[in-house]
């Protein structure tokens, strides 16, 4: 360890980190009320509360996955200490957000050492503005925690802090399993390099996160009878995604979400005109971080049914910190027009959604999406009887701690909007309906034939029908309609059940 780096009081950091929570806690002080969105309400909320209620380690108010219990712990400990609140929950969550984003610093000063000007800054700046960091940071989910110990752990790696490093990667690995890359990475690196000497065996210390692994899966086949909780989940993310055609597109989507999308691009331009003039960017700690890099990336394309943007968390850290060094390698006036640019375009993301389909949980589309389903189900609330809907609306009526309804409502749940779906209905009769669109399409892509049977061949898409083609099918009609930014949801009644509201 570095003299610089003994002189640094502990006192400091949690003065920084500290100074970091407090001001993402502020940076979303409008948003901490807001009710569970997706997965959080579908999965590991439900999973926390069983642990926090009965000690279950594996969920049993919903479907148990291979997801560690880490981030249930923690939620769970918060509520012991607190209480259950969906405020106290996302403060929970930003807690852990502000402990990424004070790795990032100085996984950025690592990386920079030696480098002029103060790129560390810049990186932790792209960072807190990036739209997907800023959703996630308040989420209960397991990427964005993933990518705070994911950045820990490099640093600590980079620093020969093997011992610190490995413990931090048995938190990883505990809460989220694609951890595993990392610790997988760092030992084969040390006994690569150290092979013959006796620092090889330093090596070791990166086989305790993977027995922490293997014990987790070994509770969840004794206590499920399945290695991964279910056999569901195992085919729709170890099996389903193992198409050639599938693997290429989700490789193509996260390099263009890294390396184009949301200003990225304006990075990217930097990094490939300061790679040849940098020599530190072709240094050992770069390579180690490069490689770490393409490894994850690959790792989530190749596993895991649902292609998301928020399991690239964990390389943003690295991401930003190279845009920011090579802006180093820029004109000033070109670098602070590209600095600029980055900024502005990273900022207006959070806000303005792409011309393509994307997950709302990419920013803050999917607070709009929140709202709808709350007005939804305030109407919902004013009437009799059961209501018919998909997921995620079909968990936010059932679950009052998720924040949209007072009382768990009768819920007939369908799979989707498709024909053979709303096909099922008939002869149930609810007395409602709650019909909404997940899909983002303002250029209608999926309108598009080839287009359409291409996703049919590869994800067994089919259009959901219209609220209209619905209503016809089930003999009811719209008795409500909301839209926000461009989303919408409809709420459908019985010809018999009174006139609309």
């Amino acid at each position: 360890m570095s003299p610089a780096r003994r002189g640094v009081r502990l006192q400091s950091y949690l003065g920084v980190y500290a100074l970091l929570a407090a001001f993402l806690i502020l940076g979303h002080g409008l948003l901490l009320t807001t009710p569970f969105y997706w997965d959080e309400l579908g999965q590991f909320i439900p999973a926390s509360l069983d642990l926090f209620h009965s000690g279950a380690w594996i969920a049993r108010s919903t479907l148990p996955n291979v997801h560690p219990p880490g981030v249930m712990a923690w939620l769970a400990l918060v509520w012991h200490i607190a209480g259950y609140s969906i405020a106290g929950t996302r403060v929970a969550m930003l807690l852990i957000a502000a402990l990424g984003v004070l790795a990032t610093f100085l996984l950025a000063i690592e990386l920079s050492r030696g480098a002029p000007g103060a790129p560390a800054f810049t990186a932790v700046a792209l960072l807190c503005v990036s739209p997907l960091f800023y959703a996630q940071s308040m989420m209960a989910q397991l990427d964005m925690p993933a990518m705070s110990f994911t950045a820990l752990a490099l640093l600590l790696f980079l620093q020969n802090r093997h011992v610190y490093a490995a413990v931090v990667c048995v938190v990883l690995v505990l809460t989220k399993e694609t951890g595993i890359v990392a610790p997988l990475l760092f030992g084969a690196w040390i006994w690569y390099e150290e092979r013959g000497s006796a620092r090889a065996r330093v090596a070791l210390y990166y086989l305790a996160p993977l027995v922490a692994l293997c014990l987790w899966l070994v509770v969840l086949r004794l206590g499920t009878g399945h290695w991964f909780g279910n056999s569901a989940f195992t085919q729709y993310n170890l099996f389903y995604p193992l198409n050639p055609f599938r693997i290429a597109l989700a490789l193509l989507r996260r390099l263009y979400y890294l390396f184009i999308g949301s200003g990225h691009f304006i990075g990217t331009a930097a990094l490939v005109w300061a790679w040849p003039r940098m020599p530190l960017l072709r240094s050992r700690p770069w390579r180690i971080v490069a490689v770490f890099t393409a490894a994850h990336v690959l790792v989530v394309s190749v596993l895991g049914g649902a292609v998301l943007e928020r399991y690239l968390l964990p390389v943003l850290p690295i991401l930003y910190t190279a845009f920011a060094l090579s802006f180093r390698a820029l004109m000033p006036r070109a670098r602070n027009l590209a600095l600029a640019g980055l900024v502005i375009c990273l900022a207006a993301a959070n806000f303005v959604n792409p011309l393509y389909p994307f997950p709302f949980e990419n920013n803050l589309a999917f607070t709009h999406f929140v709202e709808l389903q709350k007005r939804a189900a305030t109407s919902i609330q004013t009437r009799n009887g059961v209501v018919a809907t998909a997921f995620p609306m079909s968990d936010a009526l059932r679950r009052p701690e998720c924040g949209y309804v007072d009382l768990p409502w009768k819920v007939i749940e369908i799979h989707d909007f498709r024909r053979s779906s709303v096909l099922s209905l008939q002869g149930r009769n609810p007395a409602m309906m709650a019909v909404f669109d997940t899909t983002w399409d303002p250029l209608h892509i999926l309108d598009n034939g080839a287009f359409r049977w291409i996703l049919a061949k590869l994800y067994d898409y089919e259009a959901p029908l219209t609220p209209g083609e619905i209503a016809q099918l089930l003999g009811m009609r719209v008795a409500r309609r909301w839209e926000s930014h461009g989303l919408w949801m409809v709420l459908l009644v019985r010809n018999t059940s009174g006139p609309s509201v």
